[in-house]
């Protein structure tokens, strides 16, 4: 097995940050039970491996494998400003 290198697992994080919505393009091959194209989910997690765990709206939660699995983004989280006491950080 290859492990990603750690450069390539802080890309993936930048580029599907937590609360990602996302939509299949195509099946996700699992052979228990399979997630169909167009269905849509949200990244909770991305691992150190760059699998990104979600949360999909079927209420499974099989891991995406970026550049394996076929996906779009469909939202991403706005970015937020920390504030304390009414001053930005």
């Amino acid at each position: 097995m290859k492990y990603p290198t750690q450069e390539y697992v802080e890309k993936i994080k930048e580029k599907y940050p937590v609360g990602t919505i996302i939509e299949l393009t195509a099946d996700m091959d699992d052979s228990f039970s399979p997630i169909l194209k167009g269905t849509q989910g949200e990244v909770i997690a991305v691992d150190d491996m760059g699998t990104l765990h979600m949360k999909w709206d079927n209420s499974r939660s099989l891991g995406v494998v970026p550049y394996e699995d076929a996906f779009k983004v469909i939202s991403k989280p706005e970015e937020q400003e920390l504030t304390m006491g009414g001053m930005s950080l």
